[in-house]
């Protein structure tokens, strides 16, 4: 069983990582009703006892002693740490695993990455270190962060730097959530760009999702269930944009709901790591199979169903009906529409009482639909859990490498472009040590290249 250590860093990252430690443990103890620490468990959290100095990693087998998150949490604003670490979830966070400060980036790219990366380089690389000797095989780490903030996108793509140079052999994927048009961050698009340079020299994976997306699908869900539309034929603890069940006791944020989507997002990405399946599905294959080039490895991700009508017997239209949607331009985590673009590759990851059988004929179905390229016209990776989502009888992930991206890409650039061109706010990056005009050229040509 392989390892997996979750990095979250500025206020997003460790918002977004919150509800996926929440989630998690709801997910396992839904599964683990005896309470017994096993392989499943292993992969995200360690099993000791705090009060016998915690000397060693999983010292005990058999009953849950006390469990500890793999994770690394990170801001230089300390608000949303000290909120996990007086909330519900306090226990699961061990204090040799934050790094926080007070007085934050200031929506700065060049202070996260140039100044705190400096200051903090060692205590990171400690307790980077320290969290992978506690694993048996680390196979992966998890960076969650934001691309806006100056935390998020400056010191999250320096600890990503970190951990190429520190960790070769171990797969990053990183979730990056973009910022919107109408951000309330004006140097949003600088820090974005500037990031965007690092996660394409140093990621294995980049799952970007757009707040926009995330926004439209929460009121796409509230809409259809105050219109009536649903009613009372939603099953009952089944949105994914839920916390109800869930360890949170406390009354729902403003985001909690956005969070939650890409906590699901990670939760059926690890689904094959943690649980047994019919046909489990690596992380390393995902990499494997889905990024023909180095710098090709942007994954746009599709999360279906968002919630579950009240009937348990699912008939097999209403599977099938799923598939359709993880196409439909409704379903992407980003503004897109996959079907009327080009297809490098896909990777399906089921979970629930699904047949291999099914999967095999709805990829049939969809096939003529869809514009895969002349070289990989069989560009499709399959992973059955038999493990579905807590609320759920089944739901899939569709990660597609799909040059339907290049429009988020392009917008971006567009509103780098608009500051740029008049130098506005220049000089508040230009004043950090290491920063020079050059850095926002050859930032922004590789964007404009994707």
């Amino acid at each position: 069983m392989t390892q997996s250590v979750v990095v979250q860093v500025g206020q997003c990252g460790n918002q977004v990582g919150c509800r996926f430690w929440d989630l998690a443990l709801r997910e396992h103890a839904a599964v683990n009703k005896k309470g017994i620490y096993d392989e499943a468990l292993s992969s995200f959290f360690r099993n000791v006892d705090t009060r016998s100095g915690d000397t060693g990693p999983d010292i005990y087998r058999g009953k849950i002693c006390s469990l500890k998150a793999r994770a690394l949490l990170i801001d230089m604003e300390e608000g949303v740490v000290n909120e996990i670490l007086q909330g519900p979830l306090r226990d699961v966070f061990d204090s040799k695993q934050l790094i926080t400060d007070v007085s934050g980036s200031g929506n700065n790219w060049a202070v996260g990455h140039k100044i705190y990366g400096c200051q903090y380089r060692e205590n990171i690389v400690e307790k980077l270190r320290k969290t992978a000797e506690h694993c048996d095989c680390l196979q992966c780490f998890f960076i969650i962060h934001s691309m806006g903030g100056g935390t998020g996108s400056g010191l999250g793509t320096f600890v990503l730097n970190l951990l190429e140079e520190e960790f070769p052999e171990v797969y990053r994927f990183v979730t990056s959530v973009y910022p919107s048009g109408e951000d309330d961050v004006i140097t949003s698009p600088y820090n974005s760009v500037l990031a965007m340079k690092e996660l394409n020299e140093h990621a294995d994976c980049v799952l970007p999702i757009e707040n926009e997306s995330l926004f439209e699908i929460v009121n796409k869900i509230h809409q259809m269930i105050n219109s009536g539309k649903l009613g009372s034929t939603v099953k009952q603890n089944s949105l994914v944009t839920s916390s109800a069940g869930s360890a949170k006791t406390l009354p729902e944020k403003p985001f909690d709901a956005m969070n939650n989507i890409v906590a699901n997002l990670l939760l059926n990405l690890t689904s094959s790591a943690r649980f047994e399946g019919s046909l489990n599905m690596d992380l390393n294959e995902i990499s494997m199979n889905l990024v023909p080039f180095p710098r090709l490895h942007y994954l746009v991700s599709s999360l279906t169903p968002l919630y579950t009508l009240a009937d348990v017997n699912v008939p097999s239209r209403r599977l099938d009906q799923m598939f359709s949607d993880a196409f439909s331009r409704d379903h992407q985590l980003i503004r897109a529409d996959p079907k009327h673009s080009l297809y490098l590759a896909c990777a399906l990851l089921v979970r629930g009482n699904v047949q291999v059988s099914d999967l095999r004929r709805n990829i049939e179905r969809l096939k003529p639909s869809l514009h895969f390229v002349s070289w990989n016209q069989e560009g499709w990776k399959t992973g059955l859990c038999s493990v579905p989502p807590v609320g759920h009888s089944h739901s899939l992930l569709a990660l597609a490498n799909n040059t339907c991206v290049k429009p988020t890409f392009i917008e971006l650039k567009d509103r780098f472009m608009k500051l740029y061109k008049k130098k506005a706010h220049l000089h508040h990056y230009l004043q950090i040590d290491g920063m020079e005009q050059s850095c926002f050229s050859e930032a922004v040509f590789p964007v404009a290249c994707q």
